[in-house]
Order: structure tokens, then sequence, then C-alpha cells
């Protein structure tokens, strides 16, 4: 059974966050950034703009949350 601490998230409005990230982490996001703006012939995009669509993937292709998610627990 899986128990997570948060009971739910009543507000959906955007909420600003800060965090530290290790410098081999930036690294990786500045490379792939350089990556898919090549790939995609665009000029270089902020790598700050990868981690929401990172994270949402990461959640979405989840098996064992999205299991949890939709038995309820």
């Amino acid at each position: 059974m899986v128990k997570l601490k948060l009971d739910s998230l009543p507000d959906d409005k955007p909420v600003k966050v800060t965090l530290e990230l290790p410098a081999s982490l930036h690294r990786d996001l500045v490379a792939y950034a350089e990556v898919l703006c090549r790939e995609a012939g665009q000029s270089a995009a902020d790598p700050v703009r990868l981690i929401v669509p990172m994270l949402e993937r990461f959640i979405a292709t989840d098996r064992a949350f999205n299991k949890a998610r939709r038995e309820g627990k």
C-alpha cells in the first residue's frame, strides 16, 4: 500500500519554486538543451525550461506511481 505524505493539492495556480541543482546536473541540462535545439533546428534554449516537461514526463511514465494513483492509494 502506498501512503503519500500529502492528501491533495487544492490550488492549480502556478507556483514558483527555487532550487539548487548539482553542477553536474546543470551541465547535463545545458547539454540536453543544446542537443534538443540542434535536432529541432532552433537556437539555444534556456535549460531551465526543460525541468517542467522532464518532471511531467517522469511522472507520466512512472508505472508504479500511476498504478497506485489509479488504485486510489
